[in-house]
């Protein structure tokens, strides 16, 4: 059989990834009574994988940034490119949290009475508005890069990207070599997502063997009232924004993104994704030198998902308390976890430290918080899916818009 003919046979990326996320989900509820062992023996590879994944991430966010900021050649234009994205991060954000409050209040009535005492949760300090602005510019190069802070990479992306542009014909060399390691580094990137079935698969079924019994549980209609929330928003806003100023089909738009949607879902981690992320964008249209900003940008202050997330859990913790939340605190959670998904970092659990700082914001106990923790990996796998999704949308508009603009 000749090569053109087995490679035909091939499964596409996206197919390997769904059949390993469905065996994971069935091996891992016939493993609910070894849990300890899934645990144990299982989720070390996936570790292994995403430690891969972190890895790459912090190099393709630095230099896929530089090389987009110098194929622009022009500094007004990554301006504009950063106000349109800022602008539609904000607003599908603030929209995310309002329909996590309105599914959950639907919700309400049948969510159940749980028992309030004993709790104890030890919550996370939130970060003052202005620590987070100083947090974002580095004092050091090599930390943002080992320490993960995708704020801290962008700015020295963007810093060094400037500076190359300024420089003009001197710095012809650094933006051949600039591009050269982008290439290296998305050819690394292409090489560990090759993995991803096996990476998929031995995160997700520890969590079903962990959490199977429990969904089924009490906890199951809050999760319900998520999830219907994170599905109404990519339905509705990201198939209407993707439509209008994306001149995309909504049903292309999501078909081409199954392999990020199917990453995420397993992973639940938005930096994680972001190397399938540019792939898929990249395959749907989106410019390179678009993605390359945006969706960095996106995974580290785009947060739909969480942003349903805050909503849904305020009102389920506020329920439990036997606490009726009025029109003005519902407002206030809406702006509290707009703002607050900037200075979230696109990793597991994030936003219960989100969380956190929205229950204080309207006065409600941050106790509460124990109730969801127990399945808050649930939570996280359907948030962080809206959350690249979005940072996905964006991109695909963003470029339609510039390339109209070009057109006129």
């Amino acid at each position: 059989m000749s090569n053109a003919q087995t490679g035909k046979k091939k499964l596409p990326l996206a197919m390997q990834i769904f059949i390993a996320l469905l065996l994971a989900i069935v091996v891992g509820l016939l493993m609910q009574s070894h849990a300890s062992f899934a645990n144990e023996y299982i989720k070390p590879f996936g570790t292994i994988f995403l430690n891969l994944v972190k890895f790459i991430v912090g190099p393709i966010v630095l230099f896929s940034i530089m090389a987009g900021v110098i194929s622009m050649r022009d500094i007004r234009k990554v301006g504009k490119i950063g106000g349109m994205t800022v602008v539609y991060y904000f607003l599908t954000t603030a929209v995310a949290t309002a329909i996590g409050l309105l599914v959950a209040n639907v919700f309400k009535g049948g969510f159940p009475a749980l028992s309030t005492e004993s709790l104890s949760y030890e919550a996370a300090a939130g970060s003052k508005p202005m620590d987070v602005l100083v947090n974002i510019f580095p004092n050091n190069f090599l930390m943002p890069i080992t320490e993960s802070n995708m704020l801290q990479v962008i700015v020295m992306a963007l810093l060094i990207g400037f500076a190359i542009i300024l420089l003009g014909e001197k710095a012809d060399k650094a933006i051949e070599g600039v591009n050269r390691w982008n290439d290296i580094f998305m050819k690394c990137m292409e090489m560990i997502l090759k993995l991803s079935p096996v990476g998929v698969f031995c995160l997700l079924c520890p969590v079903v063997a962990t959490n199977g019994a429990m969904v089924i549980g009490s906890l199951a209609k809050v999760l319900l009232a998520a999830y219907m929330a994170y599905l109404l928003h990519a339905i509705i806003v990201y198939s209407a924004t993707v439509r209008t100023m994306g001149g995309m089909s909504p049903l292309r738009f999501f078909k081409g993104m199954l392999p990020a949607i199917m990453f995420a879902f397993s992973s639940a981690s938005s930096v994680g994704t972001l190397p399938i992320n540019l792939e898929c964008t990249g395959k749907l249209g989106a410019d390179k030198e678009v993605a390359s900003f945006v969706l960095p940008l996106g995974a580290t202050i785009n947060m739909d998902g969480t942003a349903i997330y805050q909503g849904v859990c305020a009102i389920f913790i506020a329920s439990c308390y036997g606490i009726q939340l009025t029109g003005s605190q519902m407002l206030t959670i809406v702006l509290t976890a707009t703002l607050a998904s900037v200075g979230t970092a696109g990793v597991p659990g994030a936003g219960m430290v989100m969380l956190a700082m929205v229950l204080a914001s309207v006065g409600l106990p941050i106790d509460g918080i124990a109730l969801v923790a127990g399945v808050d990996r649930i939570f996280d796998m359907g948030r962080t899916t809206l959350n690249i999704t979005g940072d996905a949308s964006c991109a695909i508009c963003v470029s339609n818009i510039l390339r109209r603009g070009k057109k006129q």
